[in-house]
């Protein structure tokens, strides 16, 4: 492929509204184009990089078993209130009305769908196991899209849907989707890590996030470098917990009623009485599948949702607004506190080794000093409500957490029998009984490993691929275009290359050599390789690999296979490296 019939917009100058390298250098290097909020074209160099990392995602879902087909973006609402989920995904959820006032829904994802497949198809045990997949565009009204294509309102997924007959085979299916993964990610050469994740609206109680380390990242990653424990922060667990109940203590003195006019905030409390924000405890009002409910934690600790969701047992949480809040406790928001709370509470277990803590008094503009966890409201719901951060005991090992952000490329979640339940897909078991059909969810973003990519790797030139899903291996850069023999020296290099599998970009464009090395640095592809008139002369070839600082020549004569042979040694080299995290994860992996 010749460069001037390529179109590779390249840009010199950071767009504006860009902060993500992945976001400046995609558009920088002309492989997207925003056309509107969270809505992206891939250009034709950046399509081609898209494609790869949708062929090895295939090839390696293929191998592990899975069936590709291929289901409607639009949806009717009714599979999604049928399932339960129509209320829990709220406005992202993209709803239209078609013909004939049909309420449709544009899908984020397809668990509804593949649910009333296979309660149509599946029949009997002896169907199962069995894993379908697809690869296909996803919608979501994401209220902020930001970071270029790691968060849009368009993005490419494949998503894969294991269908099992119990949990031996949920198991089994978890675990080759699980290795599935590893191998494409490696693939791919993202230095990604694996935590435990929180499952979210599309439900289930087991799962795992794939993330690559980045300082962009939109999640963040809780992991201890002792044990190797790590998590999504809306996962992480908190060790200690075994020790941190304190008992009462008996001498403790009443607690005492103060004015605190006009201080609602933790800080303006703590500040007007002149103690720590950790001695203090927030009240926090959420509605938990609509009915009202409160957490206490303490007030220099930030809740986490997720774990509040799953200590109350509800579908959903969301925060009360003022005048629910006021309604079920009789306070407005501000005063409010555990003494004589009127709702069901949840208290986080740093409160239980507080010997005593400053609380809202359930009056407007008063709070109380010195109230005694287990003595003047109850710790009988105790739980770990709060999020993880850098500095917390590990709960394997007890060592000290550590935190860094990460970005999500890959899912995988035990789904069980959520929908199956939901919407009624059974199958006849060996006995001839009416089962509920067990079922898994693994999720890829396709765009996000493109993004990933380059975050991962660049320097302040630009892009720099992995060998595997670069544009191009090869780009050749003839300096002097206007010398016929030396441009027939480049196309026929080219010929060769093609000729042996490898993708050959030759930039045969009128412009000044250091204009071409600075797009040819941008594009990020893996290996250059540069023929001049001075250097034919010579007998040589310059060839230099995106990674590396120096560039060397070769014989010109056999520079196709020196080449070949370069790309073999790096691909070997990838190999390796496979190679040995699949042993280190082997090794890792808890049995």
């Amino acid at each position: 492929m010749r460069w001037t019939h390529a179109l590779i917009p390249t840009l010199k100058e950071t767009p504006a509204d860009a902060v993500a390298p992945s976001h400046v250098l995609l558009l920088r290097a002309g492989m997207i184009r925003q056309l509107g909020a969270g809505t992206y074209t891939y250009m034709p160099l950046g399509l081609r990089v898209l494609q790869k990392a949708v062929q090895i995602v295939r090839q390696e879902m293929d191998a592990a078993g899975a069936l590709e087909l291929l289901m409607p973006a639009l949806q009717p609402v009714e599979l999604w209130k049928e399932s339960g989920r129509f209320e829990a995904y709220g406005d992202l959820l993209m709803k239209l009305a078609i013909s004939g006032g049909h309420q449709m829904a544009l899908g984020p994802t397809h668990e509804e769908v593949i649910t009333d497949i296979v309660r149509d198809l599946i029949r009997s045990y002896k169907q199962l196991p069995v894993t379908l997949y697809q690869i296909q565009t996803k919608f979501r009204d994401e209220p902020r899209p930001r970071f270029g294509i790691v968060r849009t309102r368009e993005f490419l997924m494949k998503d894969a849907y294991s269908i099992d007959a119990d949990l031996g085979q949920l198991n089994t299916s978890y675990d080759k989707m699980y290795e599935a993964y590893c191998r494409i990610f490696d693939r791919c050469g993202l230095p990604y890590v694996i935590v435990e994740a929180e499952s979210g609206p599309i439900g289930g109680d087991s799962s795992h996030e794939f993330m690559v380390p980045c300082s962009t990242g939109e999640d963040t990653v809780i992991f201890c470098g002792k044990c190797g424990y790590a998590a999504n922060q809306e996962r992480a667990e908190i060790g200690g917990h075994d020790h941190a109940v304190r008992t009462p203590d008996p001498a403790a003195p009443a607690y005492e009623s103060v004015d605190t006019p006009g201080k609602r905030t933790i800080r303006e409390v703590c500040q007007f009485l002149d103690v720590p924000e950790q001695t203090s405890a927030k009240l926090l009002v959420y509605l938990a599948d609509g009915k009202p409910a409160a957490a206490l934690l303490r007030g220099d600790h930030e809740l986490n949702e997720a774990k509040f969701r799953r200590a109350l047992g509800a579908s959903s949480v969301e925060p009360a607004d003022p005048a629910t809040i006021e309604k079920a406790t009789g306070t407005p928001m501000g005063f409010l506190g555990p003494v004589g709370i009127r709702i069901p509470m949840v208290v986080d277990r740093a409160i239980a080794a507080m010997p005593a803590v400053v609380v809202g008094g359930n009056a407007v503009d008063v709070h109380l000093k010195g109230v005694v966890p287990g003595r003047d409201f109850s710790l009988e719901s105790l739980h770990d409500l709060r999020n993880a951060d850098a500095g917390d005991p590990c709960p394997r090992c007890g060592g000290a957490l550590e935190r860094k952000s990460g970005l999500e490329i890959g899912h995988v979640f035990k789904l069980g029998t959520k929908y199956s339940k939901s919407m009624g897909a059974t199958y006849l078991d060996e006995k001839g009984a009416e089962t509920h059909i067990i079922m898994g969810c693994y999720g890829i973003g396709i765009n996000r490993i493109v993004a990933s990519a380059v975050e991962a790797s660049h320097d302040a030139n630009g892009i720099v691929w992995p060998l595997s899903i670069a544009p191009y291996h090869v780009l050749i850069v003839p300096l002097q275009v206007q010398n016929a023999a030396l441009i027939e020296r480049a196309l026929a290099l080219e010929s060769a290359l093609s000729a042996a599998g490898l993708d050959v970009l030759v930039d045969d464009r009128d412009q000044r050599p250091g204009f071409k090395f600075k797009d040819a640095d941008l594009i990020g592809i893996p290996l250059r390789v540069v023929i001049g008139e001075r250097g034919l002369k010579d007998g040589q070839v310059e060839v230099k690999w995106r990674d590396q600082a120096e560039a060397r020549t070769v014989p010109a004569d056999s520079a196709d296979r020196s080449i070949l042979g370069e790309i073999e040694a790096r691909k070997r080299q990838h190999d390796e490296w496979c190679a040995e995290r699949r042993t280190a994860r082997a090794a890792a992996r808890p049995s």
